[in-house]
């Protein structure tokens, strides 16, 4: 699936691909919305429906990834009702063994993600991926998400890299277009990015159901 001969660059998304995606989507499909009915003293599905509206206008923005801006629309502290799950903050099977072996055979690893600097700093305290990683860039140091394809040249004047010989491997299918736009050679996608959810299908982007798939032994 991946010939190691071809990398020297190792780019990978946090939220979904090294991390389970169930603590995000718990915390936006249902932990906020319940704080937030409790704030407002409205029912629960009242408050799905509003918050899964906003959510919609802004998605795939940074916006939609800026815990200040939803803290400043919404008036609550997001970090602290994040801290309230962090019990379901949980590294994928296999990830950290990856991580090791990448280590071992010289290769530069980044991880390059769009979560805010606070979401970024609560899932470095609660795993132990930060201890493996190269560099940790964040797209709210970029200033676009990595769905704009432009995210990924500024990104290249942060962190010196070779398209050709780079392997993105993320959990969302827009990004990967992106990122192929951009000139990435090296793609790969994430089935269950979300441990309690059905597999996704990411069409044109060869998956792996989890990172022993391509594990170098």
């Amino acid at each position: 699936m991946v010939n190691w001969n071809d990398i020297q660059n190792v780019l990978l998304d946090m939220d979904g691909t090294l991390l389970d995606l169930h603590f995000d989507n718990h915390f936006w499909r249902e932990h906020l919305p319940m704080r937030y009915a409790e704030k407002h003293n409205i029912e629960l599905t009242e408050a799905k429906s509003h918050l899964f509206s906003r959510f919609a206008k802004v998605e795939g923005t940074m916006q939609w990834y800026c815990l200040d801006y939803w803290a400043e629309e919404l008036e609550m502290d997001i970090v602290f009702l994040k801290e309230e799950v962090t019990h379901l903050i949980a590294v994928h099977p296999h990830v950290i063994d990856f991580l090791r072996a990448m280590r071992r055979s010289g290769k530069h690893i980044a991880l390059v993600t769009n979560a805010h600097q606070n979401s970024l700093a609560l899932k470095m305290k609660h795993t132990s991926i930060g201890e493996y990683l190269d560099a940790v860039i964040s797209s709210h140091s970029i200033g676009l998400p990595k769905e704009d394809p432009m995210f990924w040249l500024k990104l290249q004047k942060q962190l010196p890299f070779k398209a050709e010989s780079s392997l993105l491997i993320d959990d969302n299918t827009t990004v990967l277009r992106s990122a192929r736009t951009f000139g990435i050679a090296h793609l790969l996608a994430i089935k269950s990015p979300d441990s309690k959810q059905p597999p996704c299908d990411h069409g044109e982007f060869e998956a792996i159901q989890s990172f022993l798939d391509i594990t170098p032994s």
